[in-house]
């Protein structure tokens, strides 16, 4: 088949063209069908069932599954099969055709991702409903050991993770592969009304840790998301001063991310100790912005009550972590607070921790005059 007939093809598909796309295969006859049944486009290796179920044309995959004959479990170069696509773009006609005509409900595509789990990227309850009741089993994990159900506590579709529920009232035990659980995952990502049922709904323990020590207090918190911190505080007893495995606590997350209301929120409202250090080497949140190149995080500590001055276990103040960064503005931020140049514990200032040149001239050139 010609190139341009190929790409014509492609086009008609994607756009639901049906009669034009029949006219097309039918003039080239048995040989034309023959060719769209094994042709594969770009680098993905899709087919024209691919394209027309992906845009839920729901008569041009009839038409390829029934008249052309394409293979209903056909797959591309990623594994997918059109149940994937058509459940992934919440077309519930296309899903609900192609289980009748035999796709496997619980087919991998690459990384072992489900048509389930690809339907619970979307907030579309009647795909989900309609895989489930075709057997589709939301306890199958992919790659990284996510379920379904943390897909869509990612997601943040509140009917969704309700009828999970429904059907499946122990999904929620399970873990990622970094012991991440459903909870971590709707508070790093903020899903307020979701875990507002995860609370009331599933029996997770306070403070749960995944196997960096990470509770979903602090991934709510160092992502921004106070109204969910506050949940987890009241209706969770969650502890703002539990410690990871590195002895970081959410202050010191937070500075890490640069979430200045979120600071604002530990020091003012749960009167966190903003000099609170870190219990691998005793660094402070400061530190912590600071190395991170977070400017405006190093003055809102500082208004906080920050001190200057402390040092961490090998002596360095956040001077010292700003030039190791390599951050220009912030190391020209603590001069202009007032912080001095000074040795560490080997004997080493700040300056000597600079490599790139406009790091080093700002020492150069004294004290910079304030913006």
């Amino acid at each position: 088949m010609e190139e341009s007939t190929c790409k014509l093809l492609a086009k008609l598909a994607q756009e639901g063209q049906l009669s034009s796309l029949e006219e097309l295969i039918s003039r080239g006859g048995s040989a034309a069908a023959q060719a769209v049944r094994s042709q594969r486009y770009g680098r993905s290796g899709d087919t024209l069932l691919h394209y027309a179920a992906r845009k839920g044309h729901l008569d041009t995959v009839e038409y390829l599954i029934k008249r052309v004959g394409m293979d209903v479990e056909v797959y591309n170069n990623d594994y997918k099969r059109p149940l994937h696509e058509a459940a992934s773009m919440s077309h519930q006609a296309c899903v609900s055709y192609l289980l009748r005509e035999g796709a496997k409900v619980d087919s991998l595509k690459k990384a072992d991702w489900t048509p389930l789990m690809m339907a619970c990227t979307r907030r579309d309850l009647g795909v989900v409903q309609e895989l489930l009741s075709r057997g589709a089993d939301p306890a199958l994990k992919n790659k990284d050991g996510w379920n379904s159900f943390h897909i869509a506590c990612r997601e943040g579709g509140p009917l969704v993770v309700q009828h999970l529920l429904l059907v499946a009232p122990d999904v929620w035990r399970a873990e990622s592969k970094t012991r991440r659980t459903p909870l971590h995952t709707a508070s790093m990502h903020g899903r307020e009304e979701v875990v507002r049922i995860l609370l009331e709904r599933c029996g997770y323990v306070p403070d749960g840790t995944d196997s960096c020590g990470v509770t979903p207090f602090m991934d709510a918190v160092r992502n921004g998301h106070i109204s969910v911190a506050r949940q987890l505080l009241e209706k969770h007893q969650a502890s703002p001063t539990a410690a990871d495995l590195l002895g970081a606590q959410a202050v010191h997350q937070v500075a890490v991310t640069g979430q200045e209301e979120a600071l604002r929120f530990l020091v003012r409202d749960l009167n966190i100790d903003v000099n609170e250090r870190a219990t691998d080497i005793q660094l402070t949140a400061l530190h912590y912005a600071a190395k991170e190149g977070h400017t405006s995080a190093i003055k809102t500590l500082r208004e906080l009550g920050a001190d200057l001055h402390v040092r961490d276990r090998k002596g360095r103040t956040a001077l010292h972590m700003a030039c190791i960064g390599q951050h220009v503005d912030a190391a020209r931020t603590l001069l202009q607070l007032g912080l001095k140049d000074s040795e560490d514990a080997c004997g080493r200032t700040a300056m000597q921790h600079a490599r790139k040149p406009e790091v080093v001239r700002v020492f150069e050139r004294g004290l910079p005059d304030p913006p």
